[in-house]
C-alpha cells in the first residue's frame, strides 16, 4: 500500500518494463554498431548516421524518465516548482553522467545501472557500483556524489515507510538500508586505515548517513508522541494520562516495530532513537517553568515504574552478562536522574517562595504550623515514591530553609538601617516572625536530619535577630511614648491611650504564640513607659495653679486605671508582681493629712529605694492645699527614713533628672 506521506517512485514492474524497452533499443543499436566496426564512420551512409542517432536519442530519454520517477519519490513535500526545477536538474545531470563517457558497447551504462538498484531498493549493490565508479576516473567524483544523494533520500523514504506501518514489503529494503551503513563504515575504516588524507572522510558523501538516518528516525518517532497540550499545562490529572498514553500506546507501538529493525540490522540506531525521542520530550515537559514538585514527581515515579518493570523490550532489556547495564535501563535511569534535578530545583523554588510569603514583613505572622508544612510535606510525598529521593529532598528542604533565613535576616538589617520598618506594629512582627523561626527549626531538627552544624549556625541567626529586633522594638516604643507625653499633661488628648490600645493589641496577638520572650518583652514595655510617665510628670510646670493640679491628679487616675487595664490583659496573673508607682504616689498625694501622708511615705521609700529628695519635692508640688509646714515634715521624715540602695535592683528612679527646687531666702530644706 503506498503512502500519501512518502510517495515512491515506479512500481517494480513498471520498472522492469521500462528496462526491457530500454534493453531492446540499446540491444538494437549495439547490433547495428557491431557491423559496422572498423569502419571510419565519416564513410558511414546517411541512413545510418540517421538510425544511430535516433537510437541514442531514446536511450537517453528512458534514462531520464527513470531518474526523474526516482526524483519525484523523493522529493515529497517540497512546492511543486521546487520539486519541477530539482527533478530536471538532477535527471540532466544523471543523464550528461551516462552519456559523456562512452561505454563498450552492448553494455548498460553503469549510471542506469546504479538507478535500477536504487529502484528495486537495493542500496547495498547501488553502494558498492557508486564506489567503483567513484574510483574509475572520468569525473567518476561528480557523478558519484549526486548518485549518493538519490541514494541517501531513497533509503530514507523506505525508512519512512515502514515507520509509518507498511509492514513487510518493506523488509528487503529495509535491510539492505541496514547493509548499506555496515559497508559504509567498513569503507571508512579503510579509509582511515589507508593512506588517504582524513580531509577526504570528511567529505565523503556517505560519512553522515547514520547521523542522517537517526535525524530522520528522531523526527518520525516524535512525531508520533501523543499531544500534551502545551508545556504550561499545570493540570496533573492531564499529565497522568499523558504518561499513561506514553506507556499503553507510544511505547508498546515503538517495541512492535523494533522486531522489524532487528531483522533489517538496524535495531542499535532505532532503539537509541527510541531514546532520544521519549527521553526529549520528558525532558521538554519538566522544563516548562509552570512544571511544579508534584507534577515533576509524577514523572518520577513514572520513570521509576518504567525501569523496575522493564522487560525485554527494545526500551528495557534485562541485565545481560555483556553489560553492567542495558542500553535501555541506562535510558530510563538518565530519564529519572534529569527528572530528580527537576524536582530538587522546583522544591528550591517553591519552598523559597513559601517561605517568603509566610514571613514577609507587612503581613501578620502565620503559625508555626503552616511553616512546618511547607518544608515537610514535600519530603513526605517524595517518601511515598522512593526513600532516597525523600532525603533528598529534606536536605534541599533544610538548606533552603537555612537561606532564607540568611536572606531575612539581610532584608531586616537593611529594615532597621534606612528606618522603612513602620511603627511598633511591624517590628512586633518581625520578632514574633524570629520566634517562630525559632519554634520550626527546632521541630525540623526533630522531624528530619539536620546536622549539628546547621543547628548551631540558624541558632546563631536566630540569637542575632531577636537582639537586633528587641533592641530596635524598645527603641521605638520609648520614642513614641516618649513623644506622646511631652505635652501630656497640658493637653486634654496627647494620644497616650491611642499608643496604650496599639500596644495591647499587638501584644495580644504576640501573645497567642506562647513564645518564651513575650513575658519578658511586656514587662521591658511596661518599665519604659512608666519610667518615661514618671519624667514628663516630674518635669512639668513647677508652679501649676490649684486648677492645674487638680487636673493633673485626675489624669493620674485615669491613666494608671488604664495602664493596668493594658498589662493585666496582656500578661494576666505574671502582671501581679509589676512595680506600681503611679498608685503610691496617688495614695500619697490624695491623703488629706499631713501624718498620713508620713504613714504613706514609708512604703514608698521601701519599694523604690532610688527614690531622692528632688523626686519627692517634684511630687508634693502636685499636691493641693500642702502648707508649708506639713511639706517640711514630709521632707524631714524623707531624710529620716532614707537609705541608699546597696543594689540595682528595683530600680526606678534613678535615671530620672529633676531639676532641685529653687529654695527661698532663709536656705532652709523645707521650701
Amino acid at each position: 500500500m503506498k503512502s500519501s506521506v512518502f510517495p515512491v517512485g515506479p512500481t517494480a514492474s513498471e520498472f522492469a518494463g521500462i528496462m526491457r524497452k530500454t534493453k531492446y533499443s540499446w540491444g538494437a543499436f549495439a547490433g547495428r554498431g557491431s557491423k559496422l566496426a572498423g569502419e571510419n564512420t565519416r564513410m558511414l551512409p546517411k541512413t545510418v548516421h540517421e538510425e544511430r542517432k535516433k537510437q541514442e536519442a531514446k536511450r537517453r530519454g528512458k534514462l531520464k524518465t527513470v531518474a526523474g520517477k526516482l526524483l519525484k519519490a523523493v522529493a515529497g513535500g517540497k512546492e511543486a516548482v521546487e520539486e519541477k526545477a530539482s527533478s530536471e536538474d538532477v535527471a540532466g545531470n544523471l543523464l550528461k553522467m551516462a552519456t559523456s563517457r562512452k561505454e563498450v558497447e552492448g553494455e548498460t551504462p553503469a549510471e542506469e545501472t546504479i538507478c535500477g538498484f536504487i529502484e528495486q531498493g537495493k542500496f547495498f549493490e547501488a553502494c558498492d557500483r557508486i564506489y567503483d565508479l567513484e574510483h574509475s576516473g572520468n569525473d567518476g567524483v561528480g557523478k558519484s556524489e549526486s548518485l549518493y544523494t538519490l541514494l541517501a533520500e531513497r533509503m530514507w523514504t523506505v525508512v519512512g515507510e515502514a515507520l509509518r506501518g507498511s509492514g513487510g514489503m518493506f523488509l528487503e529494503p529495509l535491510q539492505s538500508v541496514g547493509e548499506s551503513l555496515k559497508w559504509e563504515k567498513q569503507k571508512e575504516a579503510e579509509w582511515l586505515g589507508s593512506s588517504q588524507e582524513t580531509e577526504s572522510v570528511s567529505t565523503w558523501s556517505p560519512n553522515f548517513w547514520r547521523k542522517d538516518l537517526e535525524e530522520k528516525l528522531i523526527h518520525y518517532i516524535t512525531a508520533q508522541i501523543p499531544p500534551f497540550g502545551s508545556c504550561s499545562n499545570t493540570d496533573e490529572a492531564a499529565l497522568k494520562q499523558h504518561l499513561s498514553q506514553l506507556e499503553m500506546t507510544f511505547i508498546p507501538s515503538l517495541e512492535h516495530r523494533s522486531g522489524f529493525f532487528k531483522e533489517a540490522g538496524l535495531l542499535v540506531t532505532y532503539t537509541h532513537c527510541c531514546h532520544a525521542s521519549l527521553s526529549s520530550h520528558l525532558s521538554t515537559l519538566t522544563d516548562s517553568s509552570n512544571f511544579s514538585f508534584s507534577q515533576c514527581l509524577l514523572v518520577y515515579e513514572w520513570g521509576l515504574k518504567m525501569y523496575k518493570s522493564s522487560s525485554e523490550t527494545c526500551l528495557g532489556p534485562r541485565q545481560t552478562p555483556q553489560h553492567n547495564l542495558s542500553f535501555g535501563v541506562q535510558c530510563l535511569m538518565w530519564i529519572i536522574l534529569k527528572t530528580e534535578e527537576k524536582l530538587l530545583a522546583a522544591t528550591r523554588k517553591e519552598v523559597g517562595k513559601a517561605l517568603k510569603e509566610a514571613f514577609d514583613i507587612g503581613k501578620p505572622p502565620c503559625a508555626d504550623a503552616a511553616v512546618i508544612q511547607i518544608l515537610t510535606e514535600k519530603t513526605e510525598a517524595a517518601w511515598r515514591v522512593s526513600e532516597s529521593l525523600s532525603e533528598k529532598v529534606e536536605a534541599v528542604c533544610l538548606e533552603e530553609c537555612l537561606k532564607f533565613l540568611d536572606s531575612y535576616q539581610n532584608e531586616v538589617r537593611s529594615s532597621l538601617q534606612l528606618n522603612s520598618c513602620p511603627g511598633i506594629c511591624s517590628s512586633l512582627r518581625i520578632l514574633e516572625n524570629c520566634c517562630i523561626l525559632r519554634t520550626v527549626w527546632h521541630k525540623l531538627t526533630y522531624i528530619c536530619s539536620a546536622s549539628t552544624g546547621q543547628d548551631v549556625k540558624v541558632n546563631g541567626f536566630l540569637d542575632r535577630m531577636e537582639d537586633e529586633i528587641t533592641e530596635h522594638f524598645l527603641q521605638t516604643v520609648t520614642s513614641k511614648v516618649k513623644g506622646t507625653l511631652k505635652e501630656h499633661f497640658k493637653k486634654c488628648d496627647s494620644g497616650f491611650d491611642h499608643i496604650l490600645e496599639s500596644l495591647k493589641q499587638s501584644f495580644l496577638a504576640f501573645g497567642k504564640k506562647k513564645t518564651d520572650t513575650y513575658e519578658a518583652l511586656v514587662k521591658a514595655v511596661n518599665a519604659i513607659i512608666i519610667t518615661e510617665y514618671l519624667q514628663a510628670l516630674l518635669t512639668t510646670s513647677r508652679k501649676p495653679s490649684s486648677v492645674q493640679r487638680r487636673r493633673i491628679v485626675s489624669k493620674i487616675a485615669e491613666d494608671h486605671r488604664m495602664l493596668q487595664t493594658v498589662f493585666k490583659e496582656c500578661l494576666g496573673p505574671a502582671a501581679g508582681p509589676l512595680k506600681d508607682p503611679l498608685k503610691a504616689i496617688l495614695e500619697l498625694i490624695q491623703t488629706s493629712d499631713a501624718e498620713g501622708m508620713k504613714i504613706a511615705l514609708l512604703p514608698i521609700l521601701k519599694e523604690f529605694p532610688d527614690l531622692r529628695k528632688e523626686h519627692l519635692s517634684a511630687v508634693l508640688d502636685i499636691k493641693d492645699s500642702l502648707s508649708r509646714e506639713d511639706r517640711a515634715a514630709l521632707l524631714k521624715a524623707f531624710h529620716d527614713n532614707y537609705r541608699e540602695s546597696e543594689t540595682e535592683a528595683n530600680l526606678l528612679f534613678a535615671d530620672i533628672e529633676v531639676k532641685p527646687r529653687k529654695y527661698g531666702l532663709c536656705g532652709c530644706l523645707c521650701c
